[in-house]
């Protein structure tokens, strides 16, 4: 416990995420030498700060349902903290535990939501699932999302050229690559730049100088428009972005250099001109017909939010299932398989998929995609778009992650710019006009990590931006010492990070396109933000504490915070401040991580040293940005 200014404050006056008690499911904390699996046995540890006075810590399981308690013991204590630990069998697919703990004030439960002086329900305990295998390749991955059309015209002959085609009374249009769009609502999405994957497979070397080592790429599927969701076929590649000989050789050499490759399908909805619904429109008994929900033949049917062009897939038919996931030879199954062997999936709108009015089958829908995904390739990555909340389907029956927005983007977002709401009904953006306070952002990201297990948190799919949202530098104003900072976040954050094509060059979205075409003129890049991208991937890649260290808050201020990111060998202090105005010199305080007095710490961005004295790491004056801490002594 810190002595002089940082005095101790009960438990009961501090936000719960905010404690000296900590436990997660990274590696100091389950020890499990012979693996998650039924019947094998497993050491949980709990760290606990000795401001707590704690006597003695039960851990709190339901094996088949029945409550036990199982006493820890206190193995190691020092300066700063005490360590408890107990050993148990592993007997059910899913464990779920908290941790009961007696201390001199009285008993305190702690789960994966924080402290709680009232008995909690079990909805937020920890969670171990036995039986879940995530995708080892995914520790140290930093993805780049690219939006075909607008990356690299590798092969202009391909290009789709003015009035090519006639879509809902819209003509296509070409257009000169970098000029600005020259249509509105509809015709917006039939403007062609000419991007395609032969561009994407020539500026891989741009993509390894910055770090990145995993592409996800938006629909490359033949579709009407130029963002593609609206598929009509799901078994080659448009021949606009190079066809599939095009994608084959991408994939080879993207393999060769240990780049991972995840495409993005469409399994809620087809394009209005696809062949199992221009069948169904012709023939009420066509044998896709069954695909479909028509209220009216043919003119009233089922659709994604409306939108005509998108009708929705109806998988209360087996048939659908069979050709979409089931069978052998189904569309999510023969990309994974050569010669396109993808690594990964990206399952668009995946909230609404199989779910209909009364007929609500995404769970079970879900289930089946995944084990057909799995066995094809046990290693496949199995992501879902997700705008809202994606626990239920992240407790490892179906996804792998989601799209963190939710989780991690949106909080920070409004942390940084201000809170506002889309109202799809009305079109248009409600602001709060103020931004959230730190403890608002820390208690979402902290409830989000708390619905779901620890081995599905450090895979959530995290972002500051994508194709569907405005740019990073746009939500904040161009300020970028804010972008920096979001960057910080992103990349030192546990999950998965992806960075939205062009972000680290300074790209922004200020003219409402957020799809413009990437800058490949160097004079008109920021250098210094693409090189502080780059010094940060690679930070993230060379640090275990980072790729998959555990997850503590430290600290939370009003317009700052800290946390702290561990594994044995390595701990890392990660410090970001908002402003406006600068922080002033002073200590931030870290002693509920355990950190102990006289440890030096040094600024891996800028190689300064300091160190933690009365239970506070000692800091410079710091303005609007992030500060990542490496403890040397």
């Amino acid at each position: 416990m810190p002595s002089g200014p940082y005095l101790f404050v009960i438990i009961n006056d501090m936000k719960s995420f905010v404690t000296s008690i900590h436990h997660d499911g990274s590696s100091r904390y389950v020890v499990a030498g012979a693996g998650l699996s039924v019947g094998k046995t497993v050491t949980l540890r709990l760290r606990t700060g000795l401001d707590v006075k704690v006597r003695r810590v039960f851990l709190r399981t339901a094996p088949d349902g029945e409550e036990r308690f199982d006493e820890m013991v206190m193995e190691q204590m020092d300066g700063a903290c005490q360590w408890w630990s107990v050993q148990i069998p592993l007997l059910m697919p899913v464990v779920v535990y908290r941790f009961l703990l007696l201390t001199e004030r009285g008993m305190l439960w702690y789960n994966a939501a924080g402290v709680q002086d009232d008995t909690p329900t079990d909805g937020q305990d920890f969670q171990l699932l036995t039986e879940y295998r995530a995708p080892d390749w995914l520790d140290g991955r930093v993805f780049y999302q690219i939006f075909p059309d607008r990356f690299f015209d590798g092969d202009p002959t391909n290009n789709i050229g003015d009035g090519v085609f006639v879509y809902r009374g819209e003509p296509s249009r070409a257009r000169k690559w970098g000029e600005a769009s020259q249509a509105t609502g509809r015709g917006r999405s039939l403007e062609f730049y000419g991007g395609d994957l032969i561009g994407v497979e020539q500026k891989l070397p741009y993509l390894l100088d910055l770090g990145i080592n995993g592409i996800y790429l938006t629909p490359i599927f033949p579709a009407f428009s130029n963002h593609r969701y609206d598929v009509t076929d799901y078994e080659h590649v448009d021949g606009s972005l190079g066809g599939d000989e095009a994608f084959v050789s991408l994939r080879e050499r993207t393999r060769a250099m240990d780049v991972r490759l995840m495409l993005d399908i469409v399994p809620n909805h087809c394009g209005v001109m696809h062949p199992w619904f221009q069948a169904a429109l012709r023939d009420l008994h066509a044998e896709t017909a069954e695909f479909f929900t028509f209220f009216s033949h043919p003119d009233d049917y089922a659709c994604w939010l409306g939108v005509r062009s998108l009708p929705k897939l109806n998988y209360g038919s087996q048939k659908l299932r069979e050709w979409m996931y089931a069978g052998a030879d189904a569309i999510f199954r023969r990309w994974l398989r050569p010669p396109f062997a993808i690594d990964a999936w990206r399952i668009d709108v995946a909230n609404m998929l199989a779910r209909q009015g009364e007929m609500q089958l995404g769970m079970e829908v879900g289930r089946g995609i995944r084990a057909a995904v799995k066995a094809e390739n046990p290693q496949a990555y199995l992501l879902g778009e997700n705008f809202f909340d994606a626990s239920p389907q992240l407790q490892g029956d179906f996804l792998d992650a989601c799209m963190n927005y939710a989780g991690f983007a949106r909080p920070l977002w409004h942390w940084l710019s201000g809170a506002s709401i889309w109202v799809l009904e009305q079109r248009e953006v409600v602001r709060s006009g103020g931004a959230i306070s730190t403890e608002a952002m820390v208690q979402t990201w902290i409830n989000f990590l708390a619905a779901i297990p620890w081995q599905i948190a450090q895979q959530q799919f995290n972002l500051l931006g994508s194709h569907d949202t405005p740019r990073i530098r746009t939500v904040v104003k161009d300020d970028e010492q804010r972008v920096r900072m979001a960057a910080a976040l992103l990349l030192t954050y546990p999950g998965v990070p992806c960075i939205y094509y062009g972000d680290e060059v300074g790209m922004s979205s200020a003219d409402g396109e957020n799809r413009a075409c990437m800058i490949w003129n160097e004079e008109n890049w920021n250098v210094e933000l693409r090189a502080y991208f780059q010094r940060l991937i690679a930070l993230r890649k060379d640090s275990a504490a980072l790729r998959h260290g555990g997850f503590q808050i430290l600290e939370v201020e009003t317009d700052g915070l800290a946390y702290l990111r561990d594994v044995e060998e390595e701990e890392m202090i990660v410090v970001v401040w908002r402003g406006p105005l600068p922080r002033p010199v002073g200590g931030m305080a870290v002693w509920r991580g355990g950190v102990a007095d006289g440890s030096v710490w040094e600024n891996v961005l800028t190689g300064q040293r300091t160190m933690v004295q009365n239970g506070a790491l000692l800091l410079p004056e710091m303005a609007t940005g992030a500060m990542i801490w490496r403890k040397v002594e």
